[in-house]
């Protein structure tokens, strides 16, 4: 078998269209995903046909119009960009997935195969484990390859969440609107259900269970997504000179009532807001590409939020999006999978 090696890039997805049609199909292909609402099938049936389908998309579509670009969804054409400004650095084949709709990740393996792959690198676009993003990605995925070809080997990217970098790109982006100047940078994290948390907690017992869980190193943290997260602003407010009394962390997009990580951002604005923030700034670490989650959610509603409250000015930070460092970070990733050192011998002796 010859040793020819492919790329796959898979992010999370976005409608076809703002229409209402397509925005219905999409929302429906993302909460019937078990590891998305990891409720019972029978009761996740339910919950998303009959109390989530017949008003969110109409909803969810007026928003999505409002961050539409001519050529498309933003998660969707700014992915579609990283992948050929990658596939113009590397020697190998180059393909972009969504996990819901399109491009499907059956469409891009079936190119990677036709390619004559045998050894395909998925890189997951999500910086922190959460079975939500990372995890059905990767099992997604994993199916498509066993159903095709079986016999393709199938390489994972690690979360990258504190990778020097991925923060050295993060910083990088948000240095011209950091140097701007502000009172407050808010972190602000798309948000999980604590439940998703204790899952993928291996030893089932650290997770959340006491108000110091992420600090320090645990086994744990391998696929703790909170965890994770404050890596991230650890890492990055040192590599962009954050003071520590300018900055927090918050958690967004919540959905039902059982309880997701806190703090929550859009009740974080209002408080901060109160407390005399004028100047604020937030940013989306947990998205490489920004999205209806980062541009309407906190460039325009966050934003009305905390001036209604009482402060002057929010900034959303943008994504990396195809800043030259990030397309770099993943090139460098392509050529470790590519191009792996050998080991090194310790001290030059057997």
């Amino acid at each position: 078998m010859s040793d020819k090696k492919g790329v796959l890039l898979v992010n999370l997805g976005s409608p076809d269209s703002p229409a209402v049609g397509d925005v219905r199909r999409y929302l429906r292909e993302f909460l019937m995903d078990g590891r998305v609402m990891d409720i019972p099938w029978l009761t996740r049936f339910f919950v998303v046909h009959f109390a989530i389908l017949p008003t969110r998309p109409r909803e969810s579509a007026e928003a999505y119009r409002k961050v539409w670009l001519p050529e498309g969804s933003p998660l969707v054409v700014t992915s579609k960009n990283v992948r050929a400004q990658l596939q113009a650095r590397v020697d190998v084949p180059v393909e972009l997935a969504m996990r819901y709709q399109n491009p499907s990740i059956e469409q891009a393996v079936d190119t990677l195969l036709k390619s004559g792959v045998d050894e395909i690198l998925l890189i997951p676009l999500f910086p922190h484990y959460a079975m939500s993003s990372y995890e059905t990605a990767v099992e997604k995925t994993k199916t498509v390859l066993h159903r095709r070809a079986p016999g393709v080997k199938l390489v994972v990217q690690p979360p990258f969440f504190d990778q020097p970098d991925y923060i050295r790109a993060l910083a990088a982006s948000a240095r011209e609107t950091l140097d701007r100047g502000y009172d407050h940078l808010l972190f602000s994290f798309h948000g999980l259900p604590e439940r998703q948390l204790r899952k993928t907690d291996p030893s089932g017992r650290h997770c959340l269970a006491a108000s110091d869980c992420c600090a320090g190193s645990h086994p744990a943290h391998g696929t703790c997504y909170r965890a994770q997260c404050f890596k991230t602003v650890e890492a990055f407010v040192q590599a962009a000179g954050v003071p520590p009394e300018k900055y927090s962390v918050a958690f967004q997009s919540r959905l039902g009532r059982d309880p997701w990580l806190q703090p929550y951002t859009d009740l974080e604005l209002p408080r901060l807001a109160k407390l005399g923030v004028k100047r604020m700034l937030v940013i989306c670490p947990a998205f490489v590409s920004d999205c209806l989650e980062t541009v309407e959610e906190i460039g325009m509603r966050a934003k009305e939020t905390f001036t209604e409250a009482g402060g002057e000015s929010l900034e959303l930070v943008p994504c990396m999006n195809e800043h030259p460092l990030w397309i770099k970070a993943v090139e460098n990733m392509v050529t470790a999978f590519v191009s792996p050192e050998p080991p090194r011998r310790n001290g030059g002796h057997d």
